[in-house]
């Protein structure tokens, strides 16, 4: 069983509360990157919104595929 496979299995028991939670820590890591690396905030706000949106295609293109 490859690593994929497992955390998929482990992912389909979380609860609305886990992935709020993941989405917190991340959040919360991300931050504490951007204080230990201040170069990393002086990019231009686009830049922010282009990644913003490059992560989302997918997620949204899957909710509304139908199969």
């Amino acid at each position: 069983m490859c690593l994929c496979n497992w955390v998929e299995s482990k992912v389909q028991r979380f609860r609305w509360y886990d992935i709020s939670l993941i989405k917190l820590s991340t959040a919360a890591l991300v931050l504490m990157i951007a204080k230990l690396w201040p170069p990393l905030l002086s990019l231009e706000w686009n830049f922010y919104l282009a990644i913003g949106l490059f992560a989302a295609v997918p997620v949204v293109y899957k909710m509304i595929k139908k199969k």
